[in-house]
Formats: C-alpha cells, structure tokens, sequence
C-alpha cells in the first residue's frame, strides 16, 4: 500500500505547569526538507527530536511546531524584553529594505511573535523531556495515519487511470489493419497520379513491407502493457515506492508518444491524445507519494 507525502498530526499535553502542544505537517518533496520551530526550553532536545522525524517521515517538506502555555498558579508571566526589542529592530529595518508599512498596532504585533513572553517557571519539570517526546510520537502517529489515508485514495485513483489507459490500448487494435491498409491504397493513388511511369512491382513490395514495419506497434504496445502492469505491481510492494512509480509513469510516457508518432491514423491520433490525459494526472499525483 502506497502512502502519500501529504499530512498532519497534533498531540497536546497537560503538566502540572505547563501545556505542551506540538503540530506537524508535510507536504512533497524529492527529500526529507524538515523545518523547526522549537523553544529555547527544548533546544537540547531538538537533535533527538529531528532524528525520529527523519526516521519516521523519510520524505517531504516537513514543518514542525512544539507551542508551551505554562498554566500554573505560580506561573508569572512578563514580557521578555530583549527578544521584543530585537524583533522591534528588525521589523523597522524590514520596513525600510521592503518599503513597507510599519505595523499600527506595535504590541499587538509583537506579543504574537515567538518568545515574547517568559515566565518564572520555565525551567524542565521532572520527566518532562519524556512526556515531551511522547507527545511528539502521537503527532507524527497521526501525521502516519493521514498519509496512509490520503495514500489509499491515492491508490484508487492510480488504478483507475490504469485501467482507462489499458482500456484504451485495447481500443488500438481494430484500427491496425485498417491503418495498413490505408497506407497501400493512399500510395498506390499517389503513384497513379504520375504520368508514363513505371516501377518494379517486386522493389516496389519490398519497399512497402520495409515502410509498413517502420510503422509497426505491436512492440510498443507490448511495452505500455508490461508498464501498466508494473505499475500496480510497485504500488502493491508496499510505501517508499514514489520515485520508482515516477520512472515507470515516465516510460509509460515514451511508448505512448512512440504510438502517436507512428499512429499514422486519425482515430489512433485521438486514442493516444487520451492516454496522454489519463497519464498526465497519473504524473501530477505520483509527485505526493512516499
């Protein structure tokens, strides 16, 4: 079963003094692309807090958040100068580099930002750091459920196109012969158009045969159907399979437009124009598997 790269997971946590929540999220991309956002409380732990993402999310771009609300009695809350003042700096020098408006409300502005507020009790309550950790696991085991959720439709939607696509691969077939045939009829008239010429029957026979087995699918079209197969195939084997199922779509792709440039025919024209649809939302969706 496929998985998709695509998902989200939140756990929260209620300590004695304090509330921690951690929200993860990901969206595709051809590597693990992990960005953070933890507190200064937690910086020890962020070595360890990036590793089992890595472990367990392997690929995409990955945003993680860990938010603390202290909640105890004894929690005093106070603003925490410093870090107001840097954002204050940067935000005017901001302003003035991308002439943009300074905000009309500074302490609204502010006091939103990461960290401007510090409390007397912010220091690691015992065991918290496991807690923490916990906390973390039940948000990237939703982030896990998400993407085999959205990997199931995923899958559906594959084998649909498959289908459409092998469907239409059949529908090649009564238009070869024909095809053949009106090649023969199509040069014959044009060398009758000629005046007082002659050519050698034989030449011309082999020369025709020669002509027709340029134009020849059969292995093509033996070619798309080995594809096609192969792509349920990986699809079944399990997650992890997004690169692999983007080169089979990719030569899927190369014998499909083989069959346009040698179709030759109107109606295979409109077949093959068909099979480059369903393959284009094959494509644009394997980009979110795992």
């Amino acid at each position: 079963m496929i998985h998709s790269m695509t998902g989200f997971g939140k756990a929260i946590t209620e300590l004695p003094n304090r509330k921690i929540t951690v929200e993860i999220k990901s969206l595709n991309s051809k590597q693990l692309d992990l960005s953070t956002r933890i507190p200064a409380i937690y910086r020890e732990k962020e070595m360890e807090i990036r590793s089992e993402i890595a472990k367990r999310l392997e690929r995409g771009k990955v945003d993680f958040s860990i938010f603390i609300e202290n909640i105890g009695r004894d929690a005093c809350t106070q603003l925490n100068m410093p870090v107001i003042e840097g954002y204050y700096q940067q935000i005017k020098e901001a302003s003035e580099t991308l002439k943009i408006a300074l905000p009309t409300d500074w302490f609204q502005t502010l006091l939103r930002l990461p960290e401007s507020m510090k409390t007397d009790t912010m220091e690691l309550e015992d065991n918290e750091g496991d807690v923490l950790m916990q906390t973390i696991d039940k948000a990237i085991g939703q982030l896990e459920e998400f993407r085999q959720q959205e990997g199931v439709m995923l899958q559906k939607l594959f084998t649909q196109k498959i289908d459409n696509i092998a469907s239409l691969l059949k529908e090649v077939e009564p238009y070869e012969q024909e095809r053949v045939e009106k090649i023969k009829v199509r040069i014959h008239e044009a060398l009758s158009k000629i005046e007082n010429f002659d050519y050698d029957k034989n030449r011309f026979e082999q020369e025709m045969i020669f002509y027709i087995e340029k134009l020849d699918i059969n292995e093509e079209k033996h070619r798309l159907d080995n594809h096609l197969k192969y792509f349920i195939e990986t699809m079944a084997s399990g997650k992890g399979q997004g690169k692999k199922l983007g080169f089979i779509s990719q030569e899927m792709g190369r014998e499909i437009n083989t069959l346009g440039s040698k179709a030759n025919h109107a109606e295979l024209q409109k077949i093959v124009v068909r099979m480059k649809d369903e393959l284009e939302q094959i494509k644009e969706q394997v980009l979110n598997v795992m």
